[in-house]
C-alpha cells in the first residue's frame, strides 16, 4: 500500500497533552472531581451533580455492585438519557467489572439477544425494559439480578429495586486499585443495521484515548457546556465531558425548538443531536424565532446531514455545524469535521493518532484522494476485538479494520462518506450510492423524506427505486424520477418511485435499507 494514499491525523503526544487521563475510565471522574469538585458535571431538570458529587454517587454504586456479583463479571447498563446511566457505567467499572451499554429502546428479541450474548450477570434497566423482558428470562439463565434505573406508573414488580434505593445506604468506600489500561473496560454493540448486534471489547485505553481525541477536535475546556439533545445516552458524550472537566446536560424531551431554548437557558456551547433532529429543526417554522447565544459549534454523527440542512442552520446559528465519523468499534471516532475549517458533507480528517486509507472493494487497492473505495482506519482507539472472535479475523497485520463503509478522502485528508458497503450496488459495473440519489432527490421541492435501494434487474445487475414521502398531492412517481435521473448519471436513474406516507426509522433516525428493499420486493411480486 502506497504510503501517499494514507491520510493522518496529529501526534498525540503534543497534541493531547493536558487532555489524557488515568488508566482507566472511571479515573477520568477521579480526576475531574479532584481538580474542580464543585463545579456542575451533570444537569437533568430539576437534577445536577458536581464532579464531587457524581464521584461519591459513583463510588456508592460501586460498593453495592461489588457486593452483588463477582469481579470482572459483565454489568448491563440502559443507555437512558438520565444520570442513572453515568452512575451505573461508572460505578460497575469502579467495582472492578465490566459495563455493557445497552440501547434502551431496542425491542424484546434483539434486548434478549445482547444481554444473553454480552452473559451479562446483573442488568440495569427501565421499567419498561423489565416488562420487555418479563417473558425473556429464562432464555437468560446466567441474568441473575435486575435493577430498575426508577420507577414509573406502570407495576414492574414491587420486589424489583432501583437502583437510587440500593445505593441509599451503601457506604462511598474507595475505588480499587489502578486499572489495567489494555483491560476490556466495557462492551458496546453494533447497530445490528446489517445483522444481528456484535459485542465490541474496548478496552480502558481505547476510550480515554479517543474521549481525548474528541475532545480536542470539539475544542472542549471546562468552560464548555454540553446540551445533549439526543434520545439515549451515548458514552462518548460521558467520557468527553469528564475528561474536559465541562458541564454536560441532558434534554430528554424530544421537541426540537424546547431543546433550543434549553439550550440558550444553560448557556451551551455545543448542541449534540442526530441529523434526523437536525432536519426538523432547520424546517420548523419557529427556528427564526430561535437562538443560543453563546454557542460555538452544532455537532452530529451517526449518518449524514443533508448539505442544505447544514448550511441552513450554520446561516441561522452563525456557528460551524459538523458531524464526525466513528463505530462501535472504534471507540467511536476516528474523524470530525473541523470547527476552524468545517466543510459541508465532509465529516473532517483523522483524530490524532488516527490513520485512514481509501481501498478499492474489489481489489483492495489503496486509491488516491478522489477515489471511491472502503474506508479502513487504524489506531489507539481500534477495538481490542469482538466478544468470543479473534482480532485478527477483523484487524489486519498492519492494524487496518475494515469499516464496511464507503467513502473518499480529498487532497487535505477530509473525509467524505458515501455509503455503507451493503447498500452501495453495482448497475452495468458502476458502483451507485442510494445516498447520493437520495441527496438530489430530497432537493425537490414536493420531498419531505425518502430512501433509496436497489432492485435487482436482468439487464443492469440492479437499479435504483425510491420510497418518497410529498408535501404536494401533485407530486407523482414520473414527475420525481424525471427530476433525479436530468441530475445524475445513467446508471444512477431511479426507476421506480413509491409514494408512502413515512419512511421506517429506528429511534436514531437510522435506515434500514435491506429491510425496505425485501418488502418492496415481496409487494411487486405479490402484484
Amino acid at each position: 500500500m502506497s504510503a501517499a494514499y494514507v491520510t493522518a491525523g496529529p501526534p498525540i503526544r503534543g497534541t493531547l497533552d493536558g487532555l489524557l487521563g488515568g488508566p482507566g475510565v472511571a479515573d477520568l471522574l477521579t480526576r475531574a472531581a479532584h481538580r474542580d469538585p464543585d463545579r456542575v458535571a451533570l444537569r437533568c431538570g430539576a437534577r445536577q451533580y458536581t464532579f464531587a458529587g457524581l464521584d461519591d454517587a459513583v463510588s456508592r454504586c460501586a460498593a453495592v455492585l461489588r457486593g452483588l456479583t463477582a469481579p470482572g463479571s459483565v454489568v448491563a447498563v440502559a443507555g437512558v438519557l438520565d444520570p442513572a446511566f453515568a452512575v451505573g457505567f461508572l460505578g460497575a467499572i469502579r467495582a472492578g467489572h465490566v459495563s455493557a451499554q445497552v440501547n434502551p429502546l431496542l425491542h424484546e428479541e434483539a434486548l434478549r439477544h445482547v444481554l444473553a450474548l454480552s452473559e451479562a450477570t446483573t442488568a440495569i434497566v427501565t421499567p419498561r425494559m423489565y416488562r420487555r423482558l418479563a417473558g425473556s428470562r429464562d432464555w437468560l439463565p446466567r441474568l441473575r439480578r435486575i435493577i430498575l434505573t426508577h420507577r414509573d406508573a406502570e407495576p414492574a414488580g414491587d420486589a424489583v429495586p432501583t437502583l437510587w434505593e440500593l445505593m441509599r445506604d451503601a457506604p462511598a468506600g474507595s475505588p480499587p486499585g489502578d486499572a489495567d489500561p489494555d483491560a476490556v473496560a466495557c462492551l458496546q454493540f453494533t447497530s445490528g443495521t446489517t445483522g444481528p448486534a456484535r459485542a465490541v471489547r474496548l478496552s480502558h485505553r481505547n476510550l480515554t484515548v479517543n474521549a481525548a481525541q474528541t475532545a480536542h477536535g470539539h475544542r472542549l475546556s471546562d468552560t464548555s457546556v454540553l446540551f445533549n439533545f439526543l434520545p439515549t445516552f451515548h458514552l462518548m458524550h460521558l467520557t468527553i465531558g469528564l475528561t474536559a472537566g465541562a458541564t454536560h446536560v441532558l434534554w430528554p424531551d424530544d421537541d426540537v425548538a424546547g431543546a433550543v431554548r434549553g439550550a440558550a437557558g444553560c448557556g451551551a456551547t455545543h448542541f449534540y443531536s442526530l441529523p434526523v433532529r437536525l432536519i426538523r429543526l432547520a424546517r420548523d417554522e419557529r427556528l427564526p424565532g430561535l437562538r443560543i447565544p453563546g454557542l460555538r459549534a452544532v455537532l452530529s454523527g451517526g449518518s449524514a446531514v443533508p448539505p442544505e440542512v447544514t448550511e441552513a442552520l450554520q446561516r441561522h446559528f452563525a456557528v460551524p455545524v459538523t458531524q464526525g465519523f466513528g463505530l462501535a468499534e472504534t471507540s467511536p471516532s476516528t474523524h470530525l469535521g473541523h470547527l476552524e475549517r468545517p466543510r459541508t458533507g465532509s465529516c473532517g480528517p483523522p483524530v490524532p493518532g488516527t490513520e485512514c486509507r481509501i481501498v478499492d472493494v474489489d481489489t483492495g487497492r489503496a486509491l488516491p484522494p478522489g477515489g471511491v473505495g472502503e474506508i479502513q482506519v487504524r489506531g489507539p482507539q481500534l477495538m481490542l476485538g469482538y466478544l468470543g472472535r479473534d482480532r485478527s479475523r477483523d484487524v489486519d497485520p498492519d492494524g487496518w479494520f475494515a469499516t464496511g463503509d464507503v467513502g473518499r478522502v480529498d487532497e487535505d485528508g477530509y473525509l467524505y462518506v458515501v455509503d455503507r458497503i451493503k447498500d452501495v450496488f453495482k448497475c452495468d459495473n458502476w458502483l451507485v450510492s442510494p445516498s447520493e440519489i437520495e441527496a438530489t432527490l430530497r432537493t425537490h421541492p414536493a420531498v419531505a423524506d425518502c430512501v433509496v435501494f436497489d432492485h435487482p434487474d436482468p439487464d443492469s445487475g440492479a437499479v435504483a427505486h425510491a420510497l418518497a414521502v410529498v408535501t404536494d398531492p401533485a407530486a407523482d412517481p414520473a414527475g420525481l424520477m424525471s427530476f433525479v435521473n436530468e441530475r445524475q448519471p445513467y446508471y444512477a436513474h431511479l426507476k421506480d418511485v413509491e409514494l408512502v406516507d413515512a419512511i421506517p426509522r429506528s429511534a436514531t433516525g437510522k435506515v434500514q435499507r435491506r429491510a425496505l428493499r425485501d418488502a418492496a420486493l415481496e409487494r411487486r411480486r405479490t402484484r
